[in-house]
């Protein structure tokens, strides 16, 4: 991935913050990581507010042969037995 220079224009006192954190050198790379955050904040925003749904039936024919419900439960009792040795095993520990 290549890179582009970019000339910004800021405050003088949000970048006298900005080295004051990382330093005159850091200051790009700051940039960089913060806007990597921003636009993957803004693009979760965009996909949470749009209808585009998250799971679709055809993906997960299991939920579709049992139902949520009981998919969910059926898992949960799956657990169990794994929870139950998991505290066994800490207690002989003790």
């Amino acid at each position: 991935m290549g890179t582009v220079r970019a000339h910004i224009v800021m405050p003088e006192e949000l970048a006298e913050q900005i080295d004051s954190l990382v330093g005159k050198r850091g200051r790009s790379a700051f940039l960089v990581e913060t806007a990597r955050a921003e636009v993957r904040r803004r693009r979760l925003l965009e996909f949470l507010q749009s209808d585009v749904p998250v799971m679709r039936d055809e993906d997960h024919p299991e939920l579709a042969a049992l139902g949520t419900d009981e998919w969910v439960r059926k898992m949960r009792a799956g657990w169990e037995p794994r929870r139950q040795s998991v505290l066994e095993a800490l207690e002989s520990d003790e």
